[in-house]
């Protein structure tokens, strides 16, 4: 297996880390869209994460990683007979890539089993495997059509449902879902963009240092990949502990009547569309308040988030010629003023 380059190790993009982080703490945002020049780490932070997150508690033998505490939501064969047994695994990381087959994707019937035993069974695919985890789409605006309207309905029922081949199949498919791509290439559908509940956008460094640093880094871990990931060892850990004290913070952290105010003011003065947007903004919010080890939301946790939360939400002014982002920006300031 090749080794990940440490997350803690990765210069700059400090709204990428953030945004991956919070998603990570607070699954039910809905994910990360990464738009940004080639080269810019987009990938290289995603893989990192895998690394990064702490084990899960999973039904031994399931291949859905059910989760034994969420008894409503084990799959079928998890459902019979006692107390599962429960195993520790990774947090499963799942790259889906541009040329998948929907039977990749989806599942489908298991021919090996179906030619030299006879037996009709499934064999789970990459929903499967993202259960309970991430699924990483790069070049996500290239994504076939068919696979993208497969994805929205599976990101909206949180269940994968397999009619096929004489197999009838459901079973649990909730995952974070995490697209990376060049805007050059191509716009990603309205549908899509909206499931993402939060955009980054990433650049090219401009100064002279972090560029030297960028290098310097990775020209050290491709050099001697076993040495550079000790060297930062202990600062994945640091961060590693900090993120599970988040995740178990998260319950606690409380929302008042006037950061709830505040969120729904600057929806209004951005003008977007339904109230995805608000319950976004303070789901992150509160994810972040647990990052930082705060138990109240604040203004200041609105103000550092409103950005990703918001600037795929609007809609194109023709009489405005400013980004979405310095629009975001400008109501942020007039909104909440520091």
């Amino acid at each position: 297996m090749t080794a990940s380059f440490p997350f803690s190790a990765i210069v700059a993009q400090e709204e990428m880390k953030r945004a991956i982080l919070i998603c990570a703490i607070e699954p039910r945002i809905g994910g990360v869209l990464v738009f940004g020049d080639r080269g810019t780490g987009k990938s290289t932070a995603v893989r990192a994460l895998a690394a990064l997150l702490p084990k899960m508690a999973a039904v031994t033998g399931c291949p859905y990683q059910c989760a034994p505490e969420q008894m409503a939501g084990l799959c079928s064969a998890c459902q019979g007979g006692g107390a599962p047994k429960v195993r520790q695994v990774p947090v499963p990381v799942v790259d889906l890539p541009l040329g998948a087959t929907e039977d990749r994707v989806v599942g489908a019937l298991d021919l090996e089993r179906a030619l030299t035993q006879g037996e009709k069974a499934f064999e789970p695919g990459l929903l499967a495997r993202a259960h309970r985890g991430f699924l990483y789409i790069d070049e996500v605006n290239l994504l076939e059509d068919h696979l993208v309207d497969l994805l929205l309905d599976v990101a909206a029922s949180g269940e994968n449902v397999v009619e096929r081949e004489g197999l009838s199949v459901r079973h649990p498919a909730r995952f974070v879902l995490i697209g990376s791509g060049n805007p050059e290439e191509g716009e990603l559908r309205p549908q899509l963009l909206d499931r993402f509940g939060l955009s980054v956008e990433v650049t090219t460094p401009t100064d002279l240092p972090t560029r030297m640093e960028v290098v310097r880094r990775r020209d050290d871990f491709e050099r001697d990949a076993g040495a550079f990931i000790r060297k930062w060892k202990s600062r994945d850990g640091k961060l590693r502990r900090q993120l599970s004290a988040a995740q178990t913070l998260l319950p606690e952290v409380e929302v008042p009547e006037a950061s709830l105010e505040l969120a729904a003011r600057l929806c209004l003065a951005l003008g977007t569309d339904g109230l995805r947007g608000e319950l976004t903004l303070i789901r992150s919010a509160r994810a972040y308040a647990a990052l930082v080890g705060d138990r109240q939301i604040e203004a200041r946790h609105l103000r550092v988030v409103a950005p990703s939360c918001l600037r795929h939400r609007l809609r194109r002014d023709p009489l405005d010629d400013a980004g979405s982002g310095v629009r975001v920006e400008r109501a942020v300031a007039e909104v909440l003023p520091e």
